[in-house]
C-alpha cells in the first residue's frame, strides 16, 4: 500500500525496525529544543508529518513499550486515530507516569503507527438481540481471572 506523506521535519520517514513489525516508529519533531515531561504531566509532541490515510483505513497511534516499561512514558489517548479524511500534522499525546522527569529529544522515536482496514456501518434498529450464554454480563462475569 502506498500512502502519501508530506515530511517537514529533518528526520527520516517512519520505518519499520524488522521484517514482521506490525508499526512504524514516529519521531518527535522539535527544532526549538528538547521538552521535558514533568511527572504525570502530557503534552503533544508534533512529528512533522502529514499523511493522505486511503479511505477505508485509518492511522493508530500507540505507545512505544521500551518507553513505557523504562520510563513510564505512555499514550493519553491509545490507540490515538487518524482518519482518512485528516491531513494536519501527526502529534503524539505523551504522558510522563513515572516519578521522575523525563526529556523527549528531537528525533526521538516515541510512538508507533499502525494502518489498519476498518469497516463502515449503518444501525440496524431492532426490538430485542439474539440470545447468549453470557447475555448482559459485564466486567468480570465470565468468572475465573
Amino acid at each position: 500500500m502506498h500512502i502519501p506523506v508530506l515530511n517537514h521535519s529533518r528526520h527520516p520517514l517512519p520505518a519499520y525496525q524488522t521484517p514482521h513489525a506490525a508499526g512504524l516508529d514516529l519521531r518527535a519533531h522539535l527544532p526549538d529544543g528538547p521538552v521535558t515531561l514533568g511527572p504525570l504531566e502530557r503534552q503533544l509532541i508534533p512529528t512533522g508529518l502529514s499523511l493522505e490515510i486511503p479511505v477505508g483505513y485509518e492511522a493508530q497511534v500507540r505507545p512505544r513499550s521500551g518507553l513505557a516499561v523504562k520510563h513510564g512514558i505512555g499514550l493519553v489517548n491509545s490507540p490515538g486515530t487518524i482518519d482518512a479524511d485528516y491531513r494536519g500534522e501527526i502529534r503524539v499525546l505523551l504522558v510522563n507516569l513515572s516519578n521522575e522527569p523525563f526529556v523527549v529529544n528531537d528525533g526521538e522515536r516515541i510512538a508507533q503507527l499502525i494502518v489498519a482496514k476498518h469497516e463502515t456501518i449503518t444501525w440496524q434498529p431492532v426490538e430485542a438481540l439474539s440470545e447468549t450464554q453470557r447475555g448482559a454480563g459485564g466486567y468480570g462475569s465470565t468468572g475465573i481471572g
